[in-house]
């Protein structure tokens, strides 16, 4: 692996200049998709999806990706380098959102026909984003932080107990909060119907994440594999 004082020649007369080396690790990728998901996530979620009974959202599908490669991050790379990535995702949504509301405010050309459209796809409800970004933040934390903590307790066993565990304990918290923040926006207006629509939430998306355990666990073991990783 090269060294940070490595050091390059340029062409012309042989000088020498210096470049921060760009270590090989799979981090940075993981993090680019875990932030990526995330952002087509909150875009997605502005549509309503009707699916037989099951009414969700547009990002539906989504979100148990972004814990899946959340769980990758806490289990190969530890809990404060996951939570580095869960603020860049944090602070890129922000980003995303503030862009988004400047977009729509700058004022559309003649030609533009599709003011209203865009303004209304991409024109987030506050108190929406708000509970998406508090639910993200919330459950992303839980989720790394009980795969560290089960980890430091079990050593590299128990895997898929942790998985499970960080996955329930995660995604409760993501849904509960989002469900308490945005309840009065989507037109929850009863205790009945917010513990339904909570636990229809939760138990859809622990679910999935469930069945998906199989992908979950060989990803880990790629990246552990890829990454020369040593079980101390």
């Amino acid at each position: 692996m090269t060294s940070k004082s490595a050091t390059a020649t340029a062409e012309n007369g042989g000088e020498s200049i210096r470049f921060i080396p760009v270590q090989s690790t799979l981090y940075p990728w993981l993090v680019t998709v875990f932030v990526v998901v995330f952002l087509i996530s909150n875009i997605n979620a502005t549509k309503g999806v009707e699916l037989g009974p099951l009414i969700t959202d547009g990002a539906f599908f989504l979100f148990p990706l972004a814990y899946i490669v959340g769980d990758v991050l806490a289990e190969c790379y530890g809990f404060k380098s996951t939570r580095r990535a869960i603020y860049i995702g944090f602070c890129m949504a922000i980003l995303a959102v503030v862009c988004f509301y400047i977009a729509i405010w700058l004022p559309a050309a003649s030609f533009y026909e599709g003011q209203e459209a865009f303004a209304a796809t991409l024109g987030l409800v506050p108190q929406i984003v708000l509970a998406s970004l508090a639910g993200y933040l919330v459950g992303q934390l839980l989720n790394a932080w009980i795969m560290n903590t089960m980890k430091k307790r079990s050593g590299e066993g128990g895997l898929k107990t942790r998985l499970i565990a960080s996955t329930v304990v995660g995604e409760f918290g993501d849904t509960l909060l989002f469900c308490a923040i945005a309840a009065s926006v989507i037109g929850v207006d009863s205790v009945g119907g917010f513990i339904n629509y909570v636990a229809a939430g939760f138990f859809w998306k622990t679910l999935i994440e469930i069945v998906l355990l199989p992908v979950t666990t060989r990803v880990i073991a790629w990246v552990k594999k890829r990454e020369d990783y040593v079980p101390v």
